[in-house]
């Protein structure tokens, strides 16, 4: 009976990423704003001068292993067929906060707040930043269909205190988001992004003020922090026909006392260590864990947990942050194997990990007591 319920579930999960398809071909062509815009001729005159722009399409630095029918094969055995508890069995736990927990100016340390999936918000040596916000339902262009949250933010927008900085790793729907960009920005936030992602910033009536776009290895300051563009190894797209044509970062922020690194989405590479080379160490990394394979195309953009901390230890970080994992259903694995993995590689590699509840604060170099707490989710 529960092999049935399995089965059910999955098809009608295969049937609702159909349906997102056909909903996502007709709004691309009807011009449909939370797709972003399009990248002008002065915008595109600027990407041109990128090395990583090439007949025109971003490129790696490694090319990603070709895909195959094979390879789309199994992606449709393991969404129709696949044995995973992708979805917590029950409620996940979050440390709910309000305006008065912000309501004091961040003082010259170090204090990291993990919001889900790959948002954090971050305390840096006087000013307020955010990685990848996402505060939608959905991570997806609709507000009804696509990957939805297990858990709520454990802050709603409109208690988040001014963010002085944003830094945005790539335009997927699950690290950029129209509405929570769309509210920040009405705020004074300042949006760090990488080539091409101005177009949908623009669209959606951000000011140009506001807007900064790197390419790899640049950098701009803001106030005494230097925000500097950082390689990745991803790919992007919000429709049908945009794919590679924005391109994809990590970050470093690097203060008067302290420094973080942010991978966005990635894949392994040696990337991880002329990082770490030219601007570590790092207090904190915060990387991604969660949402990789099957099949060597997806790692080579998505990395497994155990490629994670070695990226880690390649940055030569202090401590690291786990993310993107816990929040939406956008992996073949179970919805908790991501950190399992993590830990068993951390312990191997003694590596300092910090393992907070959505909500929870962490102050890198502090001492901490992990809570272990998705065990407690059955």
């Amino acid at each position: 009976m529960d092999f049935t319920k399995d089965k059910l579930r999955n098809s009608m999960r295969g049937v609702g990423i159909g349906l997102t398809l056909v909903f996502a071909a007709f709004f691309t062509l009807s011009g449909c704003t939370p797709f972003g815009g399009n990248i002008s001729d002065s915008q595109l005159e600027k990407i041109k001068k990128s090395e990583h722009f090439k007949e025109g399409k971003f490129v790696n630095t490694i090319p990603q292993s070709p895909e195959s029918f094979g390879l789309y094969w199994n992606y449709l055995k393991e969404q129709f067929g696949g044995d995973q508890v992708r979805n917590p069995p029950a409620s996940i736990p979050v440390k709910m906060l309000t305006n008065d927990d912000f309501k004091d100016l961040p003082a010259e340390g170090l204090k990291a707040i993990w919001f889900g999936h790959s948002t954090v918000y971050i305390e840096l040596d006087g000013y307020r930043l955010m990685v990848d916000p996402i505060f939608s339902e959905y991570a997806s262009p609709f507000d009804w269909i696509g990957p939805k949250r297990f858990h709520p933010t454990p802050a709603s927008l409109e208690d988040m205190p001014k963010i002085d900085a944003v830094m945005i790793s790539h335009d997927h729907y699950d690290h950029l988001d129209m509405e929570t960009i769309k509210h920040l920005a009405l705020k004074g936030t300042r949006f760090y992004i990488p080539l091409g992602v101005s177009a949908h910033l623009i669209e959606w009536g951000v000011p140009v003020a506001q807007i900064t776009e790197l390419d790899w290895w640049e950098e701009a300051k803001l106030g005494p922090l230097a925000i500097i563009s950082t390689p990745a190894r991803h790919y992007s797209g919000r429709d049908l026909f945009d794919k590679n044509k924005t391109f994809w970062s990590s970050w470093t922020v690097a203060g008067p006392k302290h420094r973080i690194f942010y991978s966005g989405d990635t894949g392994y590479s040696d990337h991880f260590k002329k990082i770490g080379k030219k601007l570590g160490p790092f207090d904190l990394s915060i990387i991604k864990v969660g949402a990789y394979g099957p099949g060597q195309p997806w790692i080579d953009v998505h990395m497994e947990a155990e490629k994670s901390v070695l990226a880690h230890q390649d940055l030569k970080a202090k401590a690291m942050l786990p993310v993107h994992w816990a929040t939406f259903n956008m992996g073949f694995h179970d919805w908790d194997e991501p950190i399992k993995l993590t830990i068993n590689a951390a312990k191997t590699n003694s590596v300092h990990l910090l393992t907070p509840m959505v909500g929870e604060a962490v102050i890198p170099g502090s001492p901490v007591q992990n809570d272990y707490w998705w065990e407690r989710v059955k």
